[in-house]
């Protein structure tokens, strides 16, 4: 019986005779020769019927099919350097599954309000396969990273009774009688992990109730987050640089077909794989942007436009390293060497993209813990359980969180953040 196949499989299987179960994405005909444009899941590429070499019946089938359209189809593997996948199937029979006509989203331009209405459908076309391909293999790459290090993945809740960040950015919702709030963060929780196991990873969906309408925000979006026992602030920055640089790494050996779909220059990445990132002082990035002229002054917090401005300078990701306590939350370890500074750090993507990644140490001290919680107006008691792990057995700790659909953004060069999750559900209308 002749081998069912998979697109992705065609090299492996050259001028032989395969089976495959495919879509139609767009056709188009010239006299005696129908050209298919097929998809599966895996890639797409061309099917070739020519009416000499098939049945009437299945030429006409051929000719009638609407955009996706499900069939079988049986046929001959050749190489085609004229695609940019390599290569197309002379189709000798085809078994129709279905064919309906009015497929919404056409082979045209739609805009991107149009497309996000219809992500359900949208997922099928090119672009968004391609970015949902890297987003797969940034997120493998991410777990084979963590578990190669050492780390345990650890589950932390969606449900929470308190705020790792700002209180009026929470979800609030009642839990059986009580107030409950949807995560913004597994980082508290992940730090319980650290103190048991020594090295833990979350990863996991998170929560922002303001309103996303820029080109960079969700309400809702994944974080992966490591906390580490025992490590300070330079080794968590040494462990960000490894990890980063291992992703782009991974990107670039396993979707160059994606990368080439999505228009994206791998030119562009392979800097970022390299390592080498600088640490940029928060105070030496103040002065960056005062140097142009810009209205910002020591303490403010960056917004979109400075981190892209920054992040123009460089080729690749960097820190920017000990901001001011006065713009970060209340968990972080102030800098001995100067109060008014946390250890803690972002990462900036570069080509504008800014904050990707952030982190800090964590205080480990019960007294100033206890401290920086009351200086935030937080209530003590919904952190005693936090406050226990400075109680029994502190030591010192470091932690990170990566925004997964921002990394996947600048990876993939999205305009907008919202394609690099398979389904944002609470969509506002994007600002211009």
């Amino acid at each position: 019986m002749t081998e069912l196949i998979s697109i992705e499989d065609c090299r492996q299987h050259v001028d032989q005779e395969v089976r495959m179960h495919v879509w139609l994405t767009d056709k188009r005909s010239s006299g005696k020769i129908v050209f298919l444009q097929l998809r599966d899941g895996t890639a797409f590429f061309q099917g070739v019927v020519r009416k000499n070499a098939v049945s009437d019946e299945v030429f006409e089938i051929a000719k009638s099919l609407h955009q996706e359209a499900s069939f079988y189809i049986k046929g001959t593997v050749h190489q085609d350097e004229r695609s940019h996948f390599g290569y197309e199937i002379q189709i000798s029979d085809l078994k129709l599954i279905t064919n309906n006509e009015g497929y919404p989203i056409g082979n045209k331009e739609h805009g991107i309000e149009f497309l996000l209405d219809h992500r359900h459908l949208w997922l099928r076309s090119k672009r968004p396969f391609a970015i949902m391909r890297i987003r797969n293999t940034i997120f493998k790459a991410t777990v084979d990273f963590f578990e190669n290090e050492g780390f345990v993945k650890f589950d932390a809740p969606i449900f929470m009774h308190s705020a790792p960040e700002g209180t009026t950015e929470l979800f609030h919702t009642e839990y059986f009688g009580g107030d409950a709030y949807l995560s913004q963060s597994g980082q508290l929780y992940g730090e319980v992990g650290a103190e048991a196991f020594g090295k833990i990873f979350t990863f996991g969906p998170t929560f922002r109730a303001e309103e996303s309408k820029t080109r960079r925000h969700l309400t809702e979006f994944w974080m992966m987050e490591p906390e580490m026992a025992w490590m300070h602030q330079d080794e968590s920055l040494d462990l960000q640089e490894r990890f980063l640089s291992y992703v782009t790494g991974q990107v670039l050996k396993h979707c160059q077909y994606e990368l080439e779909i999505l228009g994206r220059d791998p030119k562009k990445l392979e800097p970022a794989a390299q390592g080498n990132y600088t640490r940029l002082s928060y105070d030496d990035a103040v002065k960056i942007l005062q140097d142009d002229g810009r209205d910002f002054k020591w303490g403010d917090d960056f917004g979109a436009p400075d981190e892209a401005f920054i992040s123009e300078k460089f080729d690749r990701p960097f820190f920017i390293v000990n901001y001011p306590t006065t713009i970060k939350p209340f968990y972080m370890k102030k800098n001995p060497d100067n109060p008014k500074e946390y250890l803690c750090a972002d990462v900036l993507a570069p080509e504008g993209y800014g904050e990707i990644m952030g982190g800090s140490e964590r205080e480990s001290d019960y007294e100033t813990l206890l401290k920086q919680i009351h200086e935030a107006g937080l209530n003590e008691n919904d952190y005693s359980w936090y406050l226990d792990l400075r109680r029994y057995g502190s030591v010192p700790h470091s932690g990170f969180g990566m925004g997964f659909e921002r990394v996947i953004a600048w990876i993939c060069k999205l305009d907008h953040v919202r394609e690099a999750i398979p389904f944002p559900r609470m969509i506002n209308r994007l600002e211009p």
